[in-house]
């Protein structure tokens, strides 16, 4: 009997449900701008053709890249990616990027990141509040020491390279070098991530390592299920790592509330009492004295978030910018030129550390134009991420282009793609895919405005080149990068101790195309040609495909003694 049932109500259910995929797959984002769709794999098919079409390893930013100029250029197009994950909307215009990053009535700090993100509502304003402090660019001035003794590490690597002529990955030693420089700022404490593996590195980088080798791009839901020995160990190094932050948020909490006794205790103007701790961790447990079991998941999680973010991008920014060093004479000799100007031309490390540790240091930062220009551009062409946003399912929220057409965003994962939005050509004109710092020159609004107070931003419009949304590398709105005011002073420190004292040499994926007499040969942009192009892969966030192999050289340009530490 209840098989004669369910044989009854099978074609009904079938019926049903191939009635519902048909109206999501074909009606229910009908009015966006997209490729044929197929009833069973939406765009996946189209996207895995795509990608095909590329090198190797390609970033997935290339791919819609390549996808939205074949279809136009719209302003935002859908990107049905089920059943493998949401329909995804790829927006493609700063126009749309600020009406889903800025305040709304609807979302009053801005439209909701993807839930996997952490904090979403009320208490996401609570946490900025509270790390502001630790990020504000008056206290970063204040750990200049600290981000040249990092740098001073680095140097010594570099040094070596150039002593034995080896070929080596850039990229790893830039994100060391920022790893230790971001653990110092959010937790003032010492990773040694730039200690040589033979030294033996700490068991938090290693494991740190080991975790994020096992991620790349992931679209489907069901990866999990599909590889269930590498969510495993997914899950017991992040385990791990858990375990040794909250022993690491213990012991500051502990030395926390040493602190507050010495101030209670001592706190009579005698001059006896230490200086108020500043770094992140510290900031996050003020007020605590107990720390709960929430307490310490909630820290523990806003660190990894500032650890991860604080090092990856900027050592990512870093290796860009040493190989447009390589590439381009025009832009490293300005370089140069500016740092001769404000530095002097003694270009020796001890005489840079020197000159910004000295009172005004921090105002030379301020005044290295062509560097910050050098930082904004690299930013611009090799963005390390986008940006994804989700408007829950019924809310209404809707984008307008403008020529009028409204799109509802309901449901959809939303991709801001700054790959796409800062190569606009209606923005940045025939030199959109170029490497040109010259363009930021000029405009008056520092690089450190990222669109968190419009209202500013009205006013300095008449300052700009561009559109300020076109310029979107750290995010915008409420919502954006709170720690980019450090990766732009980290890199112009970096820059000024290291643009004179080495040559930069790409090897492999991008090397230098020499004439007859193995001299680089100039093409008509004013860089040198090259044998091949490079371009990012997706590690979670985008890198360099080969990590950057290069060979460094100590400049012919500035005589120099090595670092003595080696």
């Amino acid at each position: 009997m209840i098989a004669n049932l369910v044989l009854l109500a099978l074609p009904l259910v079938v019926t049903y449900l191939v009635a519902a995929t048909w109206h999501r797959r074909f009606k229910q984002f009908a009015n966006f701008p997209q490729f044929k769709t197929s009833f069973i794999w939406g765009h996946l098919k189209t996207i895995h053709e795509y990608t095909l079409k590329g090198p190797p390893g390609i970033h997935h930013d290339h791919v819609f890249a390549a996808m939205a100029k074949d279809a136009g250029n719209p302003p935002l197009m859908l990107l049905d990616l089920r059943p493998a994950t949401y329909p995804m909307v790829l927006v493609n215009s700063h126009d749309i990027a600020e009406q889903i990053t800025r305040v709304s009535s609807m979302f009053a700090w801005s439209t909701p990141k993807s839930p996997t993100m952490g904090a979403l509502k009320e208490e996401w304003k609570q946490l900025r509040k509270r790390f502001n402090p630790g990020f504000a660019p008056q206290h970063l001035m204040t750990l200049l020491p600290c981000i040249l003794d990092k740098t001073d590490i680095f140097m010594e690597h570099l040094d070596r390279y150039a002593l034995s002529g080896d070929e080596f990955p850039m990229l790893r030693n830039t994100i060391n070098l920022t790893f230790d420089i971001i653990g110092a700022v959010t937790m003032d404490v010492e990773f040694d991530a730039q200690r040589a593996e033979s030294s033996g590195q700490g068991e938090f980088i290693k494991l740190y390592d080991q975790l994020l080798n096992k991620y790349g791009v992931e679209y489907s839901r069901f990866r999990r299920w599909m590889s269930p020995m590498r969510e495993w160990r997914r899950h017991t190094l992040s385990e791990r790592i858990d375990r040794l932050l909250e022993a690491m948020i213990r012991t500051k909490h502990a030395e926390h509330n040493n602190h507050q006794t010495a101030i209670n205790g001592n706190g009579n103007g005698n001059g006896h009492t230490k200086r108020k701790p500043r770094d992140v961790l510290s900031l996050s447990l003020q007020g605590s004295d107990t720390l709960s079991p929430a307490l310490l998941t909630e820290t523990r999680d806003q660190i990894k978030s500032f650890l991860f973010a604080g090092h990856d991008t900027t050592g990512i920014l870093l290796a860009w910018i040493f190989y447009e060093f390589s590439r381009s004479p025009r832009v490293l000799q300005a370089v140069r030129d500016e740092l001769d100007e404000l530095f002097g031309p003694d270009a020796d490390p001890a005489a840079v550390r020197a000159r910004l540790l000295a009172p005004g240091g921090e105002e030379l930062i301020n005044r290295m134009r062509y560097a910050t220009a050098v930082v904004k551009e690299v930013l611009r062409v090799y963005p390390p991420a986008g940006t994804a946003r989700m408007a829950p399912p019924g809310s209404g929220f809707t984008v307008r282009t403008q020529d009028g057409q409204s799109y509802c965003l309901d449901g959809a994962i939303i991709y801001n793609c700054a790959t796409i939005i800062q190569r606009d050509r209606t923005v940045f004109g025939d030199t959109a895919d170029d490497f040109v710092p010259e363009r930021w020159l000029g405009d008056r609004v520092e690089i450190m405005s990222a669109g968190a107070d419009e209202e500013s931003e009205k006013r300095d419009e008449a300052g700009r080149k561009y559109p300020p949304g076109a310029w979107r590398p750290f995010e915008r709105g409420p919502r954006n990068c709170i720690g980019q005011d450090l990766a732009t002073i980290e890199a112009r420190v970096i820059v000024a101790a290291v643009a004179r004292r080495y040559d930069f040499v790409k090897v492999g994926l991008g090397e230098l195309d020499l004439d007859e007499k193995g001299k680089p040969v100039l093409n008509d942009k004013g860089q040198y040609r090259t044998k091949s192009e490079m371009y990012n892969t997706a590690q979670v966030t985008a890198k360099p495909v080969d990590a950057m192999r290069m060979k460094v050289d100590t400049s012919h340009v500035y005589p120099h003694t090595i670092i003595s530490r080696i």
